[in-house]
C-alpha cells in the first residue's frame, strides 16, 4: 500500500453490540409466544407503533430503548458487510 492511500478502519461499536444483542432477545421472545418475529419487528419498525412488539419478557421495553434509526443502519451495514 502506497503511503499516500487512506486506510480505513471499522470498528464495531457497543451500541451495535447492543442493538444485535437486543434484537436477538426480542426475536426469541416473539417467537417463544407464536409470532413471526421478523413481520412483528419489520411492522415496528417501519410503523414506529411499540404494539407490534410483546411485553413478554420485557422485549417491549428493550426495543422502545433502542432508536429505530440506529437499528436499521446497523442491520443495512450487516447485510452490505456480508
Amino acid at each position: 500500500m502506497k503511503q499516500d492511500q487512506t486506510m480505513l478502519f471499522h470498528l464495531e461499536t457497543n451500541q451495535d453490540k447492543e442493538v444485535h444483542r437486543v434484537l436477538k432477545e426480542v426475536y426469541a421472545s416473539l417467537k417463544e409466544r407464536g409470532y413471526n418475529p421478523v413481520n412483528q419487528i419489520v411492522g415496528y419498525l417501519i410503523s414506529g407503533d411499540l404494539g407490534y412488539i410483546s411485553s413478554y419478557q420485557d422485549a417491549r421495553r428493550k426495543m422502545q430503548a433502542l432508536d429505530r434509526s440506529k437499528i436499521i443502519e446497523v442491520l443495512l451495514t450487516d447485510v452490505i458487510e456480508r
